[in-house]
């Protein structure tokens, strides 16, 4: 028997049976996962918070997950892992088993960490993968009302004629104050100087004071004191005007068009997780916030609810790792951790 007449059949029939197998395997593959999305969730979900109870992101995801307890039938489980500017909590959702029983809600900062922090120990877009935007809390430009400013283009103004004099306060480098404020600087052409304080309520107090003349607060901090006439509001970080602030215009209005700088917040799930079930999770947690109790809860902050893809997610996430790149370079920011 010749090896050149038997080998060659003999490979091309193992070929056969191999090529067999890989696609029952595959095919087995396909029909587990769809039977896992089937019957999901069958226990409870563990929910990552990386911020510390109390606190506007642990708010607002315990909001998500009283909803998605009532929508899936399965309780979901708030983890708080605060520290290191969320980065603990992060990496630790990067991390889990990417089976749908573990998934987190993630404010804002998380498109700012990969340009100020290079070296993260996980890749946002390649580790995380993006269920549903929750929704977004509008940040508002308050002054000193011993500035003498009454309009955005007054300040712009102002700031222009003294640059590196103003001042205005956050609570950290990457925060979104001061990434509101970076951006605000970069789109106006001004030199406004950022300094960062340990709270909100600090930041207030020193521009009632006078002793700082800007700040970016969200509304809900700072609504108490503008409706008092303590300190003053001139645009609105957000696309659309804020129903508690409906007389302030939004920044875009007021004289920088395409100005947008909110307080967002996300789920997410580790990159693997299977897309019926990220699909389940994201149509779950867009009707959870579109429910009265959810509207309520939310609007309280401030806040506006969305829900979304995770297509439509993961092409804003993109976006906004985008933007904070550009605002971060342009303006040299430096890495620091950020509550």
């Amino acid at each position: 028997m010749k090896a050149g007449k038997f080998f060659p059949s003999r490979r091309l029939a193992w070929g056969r049976r191999f090529g067999a197998a890989a696609a029952a395997v595959a095919g087995l593959g396909v029909s587990g996962a769809a039977a896992a999305a089937d019957n999901y969730p069958s226990r409870p979900l563990r929910m990552i918070v990386p911020y510390a109870p109390g606190g506007n992101g642990d708010i607002v995801a315990r909001i998500v997950a009283d909803g998605l307890t009532t929508r899936l039938g399965q309780q979901v489980v708030v983890d708080n892992r605060p520290g290191g500017s969320s980065i603990i909590g992060n990496d630790l959702l990067a991390k889990a088993v990417p089976d749908g029983y573990t998934i987190g809600v993630i404010a804002s900062t998380i498109a700012v960490l990969p340009s100020l922090m290079p070296k993260l120990p996980y890749d946002t877009l390649k580790d995380l993968t993006p269920i549903s935007l929750v929704g977004q809390t509008p940040q508002v430009v308050v002054v000193a009302s011993s500035l003498g400013v009454n309009t955005l283009k007054d300040l712009i103004a102002l700031a222009k004629s003294k640059p590196d004099v103003l001042n205005y306060g956050s609570t950290g480098v990457g925060s979104t104050g001061n990434m509101a404020g970076a951006l605000l600087n970069l789109m106006a052409g001004i030199r406004i100087v950022h300094i960062p304080y340990k709270g909100t309520a600090q930041i207030n107090s020193e521009v009632m004071s006078g002793r700082l003349h800007v700040a970016i607060p969200s509304v809900t901090s700072s609504l108490a004191h503008i409706r008092a006439g303590r300190i003053k509001p001139i645009g609105l970080t957000s696309t659309q005007r804020s129903n508690q602030l409906p007389d302030v215009p939004t920044i875009a209005e007021a004289g920088l068009p395409g100005y947008s700088a909110v307080i967002w917040n996300g789920a997410f799930a580790p990159s693997g997780t299977p897309k019926p079930i990220l699909d389940r999770l994201s149509k779950e947690v867009a009707a959870a916030m579109r429910s009265p109790e959810a509207q309520k809860r939310y609007g309280a902050l401030g806040a506006e609810t969305i829900g979304s893809t995770p297509q439509e997610f993961d092409a804003f996430l993109r976006s906004e790792i985008e933007k904070y790149a550009k605002v971060i370079k342009a303006s040299g920011l430096k890495a620091e951790l950020v509550r």
